[in-house]
Protein backbone atom coordinates (compact mmCIF):
# COMPACT_ATOMS: atom_id res chain seq x y z
CA UNK A 1 0.00 0.00 0.00
CA UNK A 2 1.00 3.78 0.31
CA UNK A 3 0.10 6.65 1.94
CA UNK A 4 -0.95 9.14 -0.96
CA UNK A 5 -2.55 13.23 -1.32
CA UNK A 6 -4.94 13.94 -3.29
CA UNK A 7 -5.31 16.34 -5.77
CA UNK A 8 -6.00 19.56 -3.83
CA UNK A 9 -3.40 18.27 -0.89
CA UNK A 10 -0.42 18.08 -3.28
CA UNK A 11 -1.41 21.10 -4.53
CA UNK A 12 -1.67 23.08 -1.57
CA UNK A 13 1.77 20.87 -0.26
CA UNK A 14 3.45 22.53 -3.58
CA UNK A 15 2.34 26.13 -2.43
CA UNK A 16 3.78 25.88 0.97
CA UNK A 17 6.92 24.60 -0.36
CA UNK A 18 7.17 27.16 -2.57
CA UNK A 19 6.28 29.74 -0.38
CA UNK A 20 9.40 28.61 2.24
CA UNK A 21 11.72 28.45 -0.19
CA UNK A 22 13.06 24.93 0.12
CA UNK A 23 12.32 21.28 1.16
CA UNK A 24 11.66 18.16 -0.88
CA UNK A 25 8.07 17.18 0.14
CA UNK A 26 5.73 16.29 2.86
CA UNK A 27 6.74 14.21 6.11
CA UNK A 28 3.50 12.00 7.53
CA UNK A 29 4.53 10.11 11.09
CA UNK A 30 2.57 9.03 13.91
CA UNK A 31 3.39 9.97 17.66
CA UNK A 32 2.21 8.46 21.11
CA UNK A 33 -0.44 10.66 22.19
CA UNK A 34 -3.76 11.98 23.60
CA UNK A 35 -6.16 9.47 24.85
CA UNK A 36 -6.67 7.18 22.52
CA UNK A 37 -2.86 6.31 21.16
CA UNK A 38 -1.70 8.50 18.58
CA UNK A 39 -1.86 11.41 16.51
CA UNK A 40 -0.51 12.79 13.28
CA UNK A 41 2.57 14.76 12.64
CA UNK A 42 2.94 16.90 9.32
CA UNK A 43 6.37 18.77 8.65
CA UNK A 44 7.96 19.70 5.62
CA UNK A 45 10.38 16.89 4.45
CA UNK A 46 13.66 17.84 4.26
CA UNK A 47 15.64 15.05 3.66
CA UNK A 48 14.96 11.06 3.12
CA UNK A 49 16.89 8.97 6.24
CA UNK A 50 17.50 5.33 6.00
CA UNK A 51 14.17 3.56 6.60
CA UNK A 52 11.72 6.24 5.33
CA UNK A 53 9.47 5.09 2.48
CA UNK A 54 8.59 7.61 -0.03
CA UNK A 55 5.84 8.04 -1.85
CA UNK A 56 4.77 10.39 -4.70
CA UNK A 57 1.51 11.47 -5.42
CA UNK A 58 0.67 14.44 -7.95
CA UNK A 59 4.37 15.21 -7.97
CA UNK A 60 5.19 15.77 -4.47
CA UNK A 61 7.00 13.41 -2.33
CA UNK A 62 5.23 11.81 1.06
CA UNK A 63 7.99 10.85 3.48
CA UNK A 64 7.00 8.45 5.96
CA UNK A 65 9.26 6.87 8.41
CA UNK A 66 9.35 3.18 9.22
CA UNK A 67 7.65 3.50 12.59
CA UNK A 68 4.54 5.13 11.51
CA UNK A 69 3.91 3.21 8.36
CA UNK A 70 2.02 0.64 10.34
CA UNK A 71 -0.53 3.01 11.84
CA UNK A 72 -1.12 5.02 8.34
CA UNK A 73 -0.61 2.99 5.62
CA UNK A 74 -2.96 3.17 3.01
CA UNK A 75 -4.44 6.53 4.14
CA UNK A 76 -5.51 9.33 1.76
CA UNK A 77 -4.19 12.99 2.63
CA UNK A 78 -6.58 15.66 1.57
CA UNK A 79 -6.95 19.19 1.43
CA UNK A 80 -10.23 20.96 2.17
CA UNK A 81 -10.71 24.62 2.41
CA UNK A 82 -14.60 25.72 3.45
CA UNK A 83 -13.92 29.43 4.09
CA UNK A 84 -11.58 31.50 4.73
CA UNK A 85 -11.68 30.94 8.34
CA UNK A 86 -11.65 27.35 7.85
CA UNK A 87 -9.16 24.95 5.95
CA UNK A 88 -6.93 21.95 6.61
CA UNK A 89 -5.77 18.93 5.91
CA UNK A 90 -7.61 15.63 6.70
CA UNK A 91 -6.83 11.94 6.86
CA UNK A 92 -8.78 9.70 4.96
CA UNK A 93 -6.97 6.87 7.25
CA UNK A 94 -8.78 3.07 6.69
CA UNK A 95 -6.50 1.82 10.27
CA UNK A 96 -8.45 3.72 12.17
CA UNK A 97 -10.83 1.70 14.83
CA UNK A 98 -11.39 4.55 17.42
CA UNK A 99 -10.82 8.08 17.73
CA UNK A 100 -11.26 10.81 20.86
CA UNK A 101 -13.64 13.27 21.21
CA UNK A 102 -11.71 15.92 20.65
CA UNK A 103 -10.65 14.64 17.49
CA UNK A 104 -6.45 15.10 18.18
CA UNK A 105 -5.47 11.28 18.48
CA UNK A 106 -6.52 7.71 17.18
CA UNK A 107 -6.50 4.01 17.85
CA UNK A 108 -5.69 1.50 14.97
Amino acid sequence: MAVTLTEAAAQRVKTMLDKRGHGIGLKVSTKVSGCTGFAYVVDYADEITEGDNVYESFGVQVVVPKKSLEQIDGMELDYVKESLLNEGFEFNNPNVKDSCGCGESFSV
